[in-house]
């Protein structure tokens, strides 16, 4: 069993070195794993669908360099079978948000057998013969629509049944699931046990949701969470008040969102504190999150997120969200 609170309060996310919505050069993926760890950060996340594998073997190949004893944590993901691409397909186009060189696509099985052949073709990519932590990847409503209690009973009855069969043989050190969505987790949560939860854009400065009863039951239960998407696609980082258009759930955000980071803006400019900063510190206040793992792509961004995570917050901030009612009352909220 991995140390889940060893991850690290600033982590790696690797989606973007599987060259997510742009080509990426291999010598820039690698100087971003290399900055991040010459920073200190040790926990990486990628998945195979994150460049079709690309994310993988680049993560694999930049660790063996900078970290042959393998003391970094890694997790990556199943649920997502890589399946070759029908000839004639072109390489060099946009193909399910990346764009890779790799010659597969990916597609949903949380069958058994596929969750075991994906752990075995990760573990090549990787270079390793294990992983800390296995996450199943993006089941829920928000992924799978109304097939969801399909694709949730092929999860139960296959998959999970080889995450427990994997951490048990000492190849994964802790499972989890990896998703855009906590309600899900809940109904996991209701007929087995996990240890840990990636959940993207759902625990952040600006939605605090996860408090009425999934953050509980994660206490409840000791499950730790990891905190994806701490800029909710973006529009915690630049803001609202440049005047460029501004997403929000991978989508343009809608008015009510704008206003809502407006004012979170607005205050975070009253006490001159960079509105990204707020957003990547605000929730490792709470003790079941263990890490945060912005996106990065280059040394540049996580030389930028270490000086994020070190910046000094007043505690008059958080006090004016609150009174602002742009928190919750109930939400947790750092101390110096």
């Amino acid at each position: 069993m991995v140390d889940l609170t060893a991850l690290g309060r600033l982590g790696f996310g690797a989606a973007s070195i599987g060259n997510l919505y742009r080509a990426l050069p291999d010598v820039d993926a690698h100087d971003a794993v290399a900055a991040a760890w010459n920073a200190g950060l040790r926990y990486f996340d990628t998945a195979p669908h994150y460049g079709f594998g690309l994310s993988e073997k680049r993560l694999g190949a930049a660790l063996a360099e900078l970290d042959p004893q393998q003391t970094a944590i890694i997790s990556t993901k199943v649920g997502r079978r890589l399946d070759p691409v029908p000839p004639g397909t072109d390489l060099t186009a946009q193909r399910q948000a990346f764009v890779t060189p790799e010659p597969y696509e990916s597609v949903f099985d949380y069958t058994y057998d596929a969750v075991m052949r994906s752990v075995e073709g990760s573990l090549a990519r990787l270079r390793r013969d294990r992983v800390d932590i296995l996450y199943a990847h993006d089941i829920g409503r928000m992924a799978h629509g109304d097939d969801h209690q399909r694709r949730l009973a092929e999860f139960m009855e296959g998959g999970y049944r080889a995450l427990r069969q994997l951490r048990a043989a000492g190849m994964v050190g802790a499972i989890g699931l990896g998703v855009n969505e906590w309600q899900v987790c809940e109904e996991v949560l209701a007929v087995g046990e996990i240890d840990v939860v990636l959940l993207a854009g759902r625990y952040t400065l600006l939605e605090q949701d996860a408090l009425e009863t999934f953050l509980p039951l994660c206490e409840t239960r000791d499950v730790k969470i990891v905190l994806g998407g701490p800029y909710n696609s973006g529009i915690l980082a630049k803001g609202v008040r440049g005047g460029e258009p501004v997403h929000y759930d991978y989508q343009p955000a809608p008015p009510a969102i704008v206003e809502r980071v407006g004012g979170i803006e607005d205050i975070c400019a009253a006490h001159r504190v960079p509105l990204a900063a707020a957003a990547l510190q605000f929730p490792l206040a709470h003790p079941q999150v263990v890490s945060v793992i912005p996106g990065m792509n280059s040394a540049a961004q996580v030389a930028q997120a270490v000086a994020l995570m070190d910046t000094a917050i007043p505690p008059t901030l958080w006090r004016d969200l609150r009174a602002a009612g742009l928190i919750r009352p109930d939400a947790p909220v750092p101390t110096t």
